[in-house]
């Protein structure tokens, strides 16, 4: 946090959670802003789930303290906190309506009856399910059952709303429709979310932030163009997207700016490069930024010829795995511009030519 800046709506100092010998948590940091979409993203068994629990109250660090707008959470119990959570299962009562699943947690706030009708049919305006209100759960679709779920969550108007892979039991194009529609109702209700995923296209798509996790400490935390295009490590470059990764030495040859990599074939030309000659790193290039090609590129910089030798047509685009003369497979994302049109794109067997630009290097010394 800068000095001077806002304050963190969530601190969270040097938090850690133990399990007798297991350490799910390991001394973590990390300030969250007020009206921040906020995603913590990793792998099965990485701590997510368990900091989720801590900010909730259904776990007690074994060190650390955390603050929410400004007060300790040490003493507050989960039920008095300014929270709440909605879970992977959405575990909706499947005896009850909508509108009493959605109203189910208000009854216990000090309002009026006619109060608590007009939360409630505020909540599924705002989720767009005012004619649903009448129906029980096993009526509604995985989708609908989903923004059920929020509504009910946002009900009570937490100052910070928890996800617990919201969106997991969806289908691909429900999943992303979905997430459009989270971010919507984050924007017009002001309130903090922070989401816990797997999913590094779902972590990309909905968060302002995201911090990558593993074995319980964070590994990166930023925006998701600068995880995706400017990763700290080989672990959160090869966790986020795709990536081609090779093991480089900085040379002295008259460039300030080269690479010898034998998997390539000999040297390569980066943009930046804060290295002294012989100094190891790894070079990795991301398979968008690479141009394939039947013909050799006149003015390219770093050029590479192989041949084709597997080929995945996804429709908008195909992922093609090209082997170089040293026997090294790299992978290429093409966009499939023209329709129908083999004649624009290499084939299975075909020679061809790769190239990328010293500005589509990613530099990685951990």
């Amino acid at each position: 946090m800068a000095v001077g800046g806002p304050l963190p709506f969530i601190r969270i100092d040097a938090v850690s959670k133990r399990f007798g010998g297991f350490t799910a948590v390991d001394g973590i940091s990390l300030d969250i802003m007020k009206g921040e979409m906020f995603a913590l993203l990793g792998g099965s068994g990485c701590g997510k789930t368990t900091l989720l629990r801590m900010l909730a109250g259904f776990e007690e660090p074994s060190s650390g303290r955390i603050f929410i707008d400004g007060q300790d959470m040490a003493a507050i119990p989960s039920y008095e906190r300014p929270v709440n959570m909605m879970f992977q299962s959405y575990a909706l009562f499947p005896h009850m309506t909508v509108e009493a699943n959605v109203g189910y947690g208000l009854k216990y706030e000090a309002m009026s009856k006619a109060e608590r009708a007009d939360r409630v049919r505020e909540m599924l305006e705002l989720v767009q399910l005012t004619e649903f209100g009448g129906r029980k759960p096993h009526q509604l679709s995985g989708g609908q059952r989903q923004r059920v779920a929020l509504a009910r969550a946002l009900a009570r108007q937490p100052k910070l709303l928890l996800l617990d892979e919201p969106l997991a039991a969806l289908d691909k194009k429900l999943r992303e429709h979905t997430q459009f529609e989270i971010m919507s109702i984050q924007q017009r209700t002001g309130i903090t979310f922070v989401v816990v995923t797997h999913d590094q296209e779902e972590a990309m798509t909905l968060a302002d932030r995201i911090a990558v996790m593993d074995k319980g400490v964070i590994r990166q935390v930023g925006p998701p163009s600068e995880i995706y295009e400017r990763p700290n490590s080989r672990f959160v470059a090869g966790f986020i997207g795709s990536i081609n990764m090779f093991d480089a030495e900085a040379v002295a040859d008259g460039q300030a700016c080269t690479l010898d990599v034998p998997a390539l074939g000999g040297l390569v030309r980066v943009a930046e490069l804060s290295a002294q000659p012989g100094d190891r790193m790894s070079l990795a290039v991301r398979p968008e930024k690479i141009v394939i090609s039947r013909e050799r590129p006149a003015a390219a910089v770093n050029c590479l010829a192989g041949t084709v030798k597997d080929l995945a047509y996804f429709g908008k685009d195909s992922l093609y795995r090209v082997q170089l003369a040293s026997g090294t497979l790299i992978s290429v994302s093409s966009v499939n511009r023209a329709r129908g049109d083999k004649r624009e794109a290499p084939d299975w067997g075909e020679m061809v030519w790769l190239s990328f630009e010293p500005s589509a290097a990613i530099l990685l010394k951990a």
